[in-house]
């Protein structure tokens, strides 16, 4: 990859500019994390002209080998206060990269009256770049404006947009990729960076790679020689052929028998309609519907953990996700599928996160706005995004500021962000990890579920965190699907064979894990500047303070041991 695109929204011009040597061995979100330090203060405003929105495939993107063509996206985050990555599958990141894109660098804002009469897209050829003025677009859903894109610039052509919850600058807002069916529903989701894309005046970007031939390889027999192997290690592992075959909510039996199914805004782990949620169920529901209980989201995926869900009612969800069931379900007491479809795809439409809207609902009703289980009032209270109104801007604004404006104590989430669907008082390394992440409480920083520990001691959990944000670091910065690790089962080697047979570099798996904590090390310090001390290193007290009442635990790391999963890389 060749050259960054910077765009320059204050004066509206788009220029192409050389790497220099410093980020030339970065990628994804070790690119993404440098670039947001080097050039963001780290106390802006993050919706203001000084942060930056940075767009970066990984090191091996544009490459045929499976799972590997994930987009990051940085920033500062309106919702964390910090440092911000999030990562999706689908088309673009490769698109990018087969066009020697490093990395697009947006920056400053329109001035007002240029913002007045509607965003822009940006249009990225084999002949150039430009700024397309796209007011018909202003307030449009994802689906309708995608399908407006394909029409105007060809069904084969990336897209990455926001949202009516983006364009309103909504701290829950998300970032959508189109799949290989042209689907926008791959979501950079977390930490609010479809709002940073609108405080841009940014609706679009079209990744149009017609007339490439693919990323030059140094070493094509070596890369053949790997490919083989990897694809075939990736593909049959036992970890990869569940995914396959129940897709990502195969985990909500083993959250539930660990007692770690977030229930009714994370009062509990468990939930008594989880077996109406779970994967088995829902490949049933998808196959009776005639839908696609397997589904790539990206070229070559041996994985294929996505799905196609048919709703009653005749519409398509895509993919209907762990996470996203955990927290549209189970935390707000609704053990529905179609109802928890329908809200994915309400939340997929209006660009947002499902993960900090789920969390919003569940604390709403916590707060008695509505009642745990009412499905339709759900979706009624969400269908206010979209309009604009006080409470659909609160719901649009995550679960933290519900949860300060409604008067709730028992807010699920740390620095600002809601925690995904794993109870921390019964999976406590991914309590240490939503505790101590630069990314906030995000469980793709740093996933210890598979880990060999018990996950209901404070024991060993400070190490099995430390090595899990370690290695999300690595992949996410490599461009590769988290669930390449499950399918490799940690091994590097064949990552490392990767980006040497693409550079003709001499990397060691050493050289690609200090990849990851030079990246943890970058936004650590970003944070500690943007004004986020150690404290914020912590759970809510109630995680502390309050069992769990499925598994009668605690969170009881010790805070002192907090401070050290990240300070001596």
């Amino acid at each position: 990859m060749k050259t960054f695109l910077r765009v320059r929204m204050n004066d509206l011009t788009v220029r192409f500019e050389g790497v220099p040597k410093a980020y030339e061995r970065l990628g994804g979100r070790a690119l993404t994390s440098r670039l947001v330090s080097d050039e963001v203060p780290p106390d802006c405003n993050p919706l203001g002209p000084k942060n930056r929105l940075v767009l970066a495939p990984g090191l091996l993107g544009g490459l045929t080998a499976s799972s590997v063509g994930r987009l990051s996206v940085g920033g500062k985050s309106p919702l964390t206060g910090g440092i911000k990555e999030a990562n999706a599958g689908g088309t673009p990141a490769t698109k990018l990269a087969r066009l020697g894109i490093k990395a697009i660098i947006v920056e400053g804002i329109p001035a007002g009256d240029v913002m007045d009469t509607g965003p822009f897209t940006l249009v990225i050829r084999t002949s150039g770049a430009e700024l397309v003025r796209c007011a018909e677009l202003g307030g449009l859903g994802v689906y309708e404006s995608a399908s407006r894109l394909a029409v105007a610039y060809g069904g084969k052509a990336g897209l990455v947009l926001i949202g009516p919850a983006g364009e309103m600058k909504l701290a829950a807002a998300g970032i959508a990729c189109t799949d290989l069916d042209g689907a926008p529903t791959r979501y950079a989701g977390r930490g609010g960076l479809g709002a940073v894309m609108g405080s841009k005046g940014l609706k679009a970007i079209v990744v149009d790679d017609t007339g490439t031939s693919g990323v030059d390889i140094a070493d094509p027999e070596l890369y053949r020689a790997i490919l083989k192997d990897y694809t075939r290690t990736v593909a049959s592992a036992p970890g990869t052929l569940i995914y396959k075959e129940y897709g990502t909510a195969a985990m909500s039996d083993n959250t539930n028998a660990l007692g770690g199914l977030p229930t009714r805004n994370f009062s509990t782990g468990t939930f008594e309609l989880a077996e109406q949620v779970s994967g088995r169920r829902l490949r049933d529901v998808i196959i009776e519907r005639n839908g696609k209980p397997s589904h790539r989201c990206m070229a070559g995926c041996a994985i294929e953990c996505s799905n196609v869900f048919p709703c009653k009612d005749g519409s398509v969800v895509s993919p209907l996700e762990y996470e996203t069931i955990g927290l549209l379900g189970p935390n707000c007491g609704i053990g529905d599928l179609d109802a928890i479809a329908t809200l994915n795809c309400l939340c997929n439409d209006y660009g947002l996160d499902t993960i900090d809207t789920g969390g919003a609902l569940g604390v709403a009703m916590e707060a008695g706005l509505i009642k745990f289980g009412d499905s339709k009032a759900a979706i009624e209270l969400l269908r206010e995004v979209p309009k604009g109104t006080v409470l659909g801007r609160l719901i649009g604004s995550g679960g933290a500021v519900v949860g300060k404006v409604l008067g709730v104590l028992h807010v699920p989430a740390v620095k600002g962000q809601v925690m995904a669907a794993y109870e921390p008082r019964a999976i406590k390394g991914l309590g240490v990890t939503y505790a101590t992440s630069p990314m906030g409480a995000d469980h793709t920083a740093g996933n210890t579920i598979r880990q060999p520990i018990d996950h209901r001691s404070p024991e060993g959990q400070v190490e099995a965190s430390r090595k899990a944000q370690i290695g999300a670091a690595v992949y996410d910065s490599l461009g590769a699907c988290l669930f390449v690790g499950v399918g490799l089962a940690g091994r590097l080697d064949y990552l490392v064979g990767l980006v040497n047979a693409r550079y003709a570099w001499d990397w060691t798996p050493d050289d690609v894990m200090e990849l990851g904590k030079t990246a943890l090390r970058t936004e650590v310090e970003f944070n500690r500047k943007a004004g986020l001390a150690p404290a914020s290193d912590d759970l809510p007290d109630f995680f502390r303070e309050e069992a769990n009442p499925a598994v009668g635990t605690t969170f009881d790391v010790p805070k002192e041991e907090l401070r050290r999963v990240l300070s001596d890389m």
